[in-house]
Parts: C-alpha cells; sequence; structure tokens
C-alpha cells in the first residue's frame, strides 16, 4: 500500500520501519518539528524525523493540519492508508477522510480502556493485569474510534513504564502489519459503551512519594512514573528519584528505612531496586547507596 506515516516520538519508530520492511509505499513522514532542546537550545529532530531521513523518506511537520494548504498538501499524496501512532496533532475530518482506507491507528491500551495520553502509566498506576494495543479505525473523537485488531500481554509485577513502553512499541509495529495484510477481511468492532477510561497526562506534581499510602500503590507509582516525571522523595535534604521497587514484607511507620532500602509504608512495604540521586546518574540501589548514609526515615 502507499501509506502517509504520521508519528513523532520513540515509541513510533518501530512502526516505521516494520511498514518499510514489509514492502509498503511511504509516502511522506509526518511529525512534530525540532524543538529547542539541551543545554545550547539548538533545534533538536525527532526521533522519527531522524529515523525517516536515514531511510531517505520524505519528512513534513506542520504545526497545523486545519488549514486549507496542509490538507490540500496531504490530498495531494493519494494514500492508500494512514498510519498514525502517538502524532501530536489532532486529525479534521477532512485529513481522516483523505486515503482511500482512512486513518488508522496504534494506540498502547485495550480500548475502550485508557483512552488519551498517558495510556502506559495509568494501566501501572492502576494496577491492571494485562494490556496491549489496538489497530483503531479513526474518527473524530478522544480514540473512539472502531477497533480492527487487538493484541493483549500481560504487565509484569516489577515492569516499569519504560520496559513496557518498548514491548508494546514492538507489539504494535507487529500488529499494524498484520491489520494492513488482513483489511480487506478484518470487520471494525465499536468499542463497548461501558469500562471507559481516560489516561489523563502524567503531571509532575503527582510524582512525590506519599508514603502513608499503602505498599501496592506506592511501588505502583514508583514504577509507572519510571523514567519520566520518576517518582520521588526526600532523604538528608536530598531529592532522590525512585525508578524501581517491588513490594517486600515488612511493617513500620510510614517512610522508616526498615533495612538496606526497604521503606515502610501505610501497610506493608516496598524495597527501592533503582534509583537516582541528584546530580548522578540513575543506578541499581546497591551502587547508588555507596557512600551514602541511610537516614532513619524517608519524607
Amino acid at each position: 500500500m502507499r501509506i502517509v506515516f504520521m508519528g513523532t516520538p520513540d515509541f513510533s519508530v518501530p512502526a516505521l520501519d516494520a511498514l518499510v520492511d514489509a514492502g509498503h509505499e511511504i509516502a511522506a513522514v509526518y511529525c512534530q518539528p525540532p524543538r529547542p532542546a539541551g543545554r545550547g537550545k539548538k533545534p533538536r529532530p525527532t526521533p522519527v524525523q531522524i529515523r525517516a531521513e536515514a531511510l531517505r523518506l520524505e519528512v513534513r511537520h506542520p504545526t497545523s493540519l486545519r488549514n486549507d494548504d496542509a490538507q490540500a498538501d496531504f490530498a495531494a499524496l493519494n494514500a492508500d492508508i494512514a498510519v498514525v501512532v502517538a502524532y501530536g496533532l489532532i486529525l479534521p475530518k477532512t485529513i481522516l477522510a483523505a486515503p482511500k482506507f482512512g486513518c488508522l491507528n496504534i494506540h498502547a491500551s485495550l480500548l475502550p480502556r485508557w483512552r488519551g495520553a498517558a495510556p502506559i502509566h495509568r494501566a501501572i498506576m492502576a494496577g491492571d493485569a494485562e494490556t496491549g494495543v489496538c489497530i483503531m479505525q479513526m474518527d473524530e473523537g478522544l480514540d473512539t474510534g472502531p477497533v480492527l485488531l487487538r493484541e493483549k500481554i500481560t504487565i509484569g509485577a516489577e515492569e516499569t513504564t519504560a520496559e513496557l513502553h518498548d514491548r508494546l512499541s514492538s507489539l504494535g509495529a507487529t500488529a499494524i502489519v498484520s491489520a494492513i495484510e488482513k483489511l480487506p477481511h478484518l470487520v471494525a468492532e465499536p468499542q463497548a459503551a461501558d469500562g471507559v477510561t481516560y489516561a489523563t497526562k502524567i503531571d509532575k506534581n503527582e510524582a512525590r512519594i506519599d508514603w502513608s499510602q499503602p505498599a501496592e500503590m506506592v511501588d505502583r507509582k514508583i514504577r509507572a512514573l519510571s523514567p519520566f516525571p520518576g517518582a520521588w522523595c526526600e532523604a538528608n535534604g536530598e531529592r532522590i528519584k525512585l525508578l524501581g521497587s517491588r513490594v517486600v514484607a515488612g511493617e513500620g511507620k510510614a517512610g522508616t528505612v526498615l533495612g538496606k532500602l526497604v521503606i515502610a509504608c501505610g501497610s506493608g512495604a516496598i524495597e527501592v531496586t533503582r534509583l537516582q540521586r541528584e546530580g548522578k546518574r540513575a543506578m541499581q540501589t546497591r551502587d547508588a547507596l555507596l557512600g551514602f548514609i541511610l537516614p532513619d526515615a524517608f519524607s
């Protein structure tokens, strides 16, 4: 097929590679424009742009798709289909209708659960046992379109957002190739009215650990916010990011250090397995604690 690919972050790159490897013609790649980053604030191209240019594909990054010129340029590509994965712009009706077979979205949840911006984070934070990807026929709503194909995976007991992100990215790449191959035989199933949840964007203000919560909730928050923005607490006047954890046996006053880096919660305890101290890189706990005097409690 002749495909317009629309994506921006690392999560989108495997899908682009998979479509190219499957022999599809990529008419153009749409992504967010380069933005200032790093100490020098120089414009930095997105992961999709970098990969697309390496593949010698045409790259476009309009700031809006709502004007006539942008819509005419898109229609002129005469695409059979558009594949959208974490693109970052709203697609108006004119864009959705332009490709012969419409626009397909790779969404990292089992719709209708976790529509919206942060489905991977929210699935872990909520304690979901499983998640997956859906290949959805896009409409004008927020992740409301009918689903053509869904693939499920189990969420690991100690899995972080970073780890689950990579697994779902790979799964989505395989699923979109399969969906396009089977497209004439797939039936788009409307999403159920029951079970709708929304994965609101992660706010840095929710990243501080509340040790009075049960250990299961503290553990899920740490893993859900790893690596970004990173759940954090304070110890010895230092702000510490907690990037990996597991629930373990233990009881004590909330925040109390029970041994090594086992910390009591409102009920139960967690063991921190990975952390990042101020001004240092992220490391396994045993390495991060070298030369660090453990406090009696974390706050």
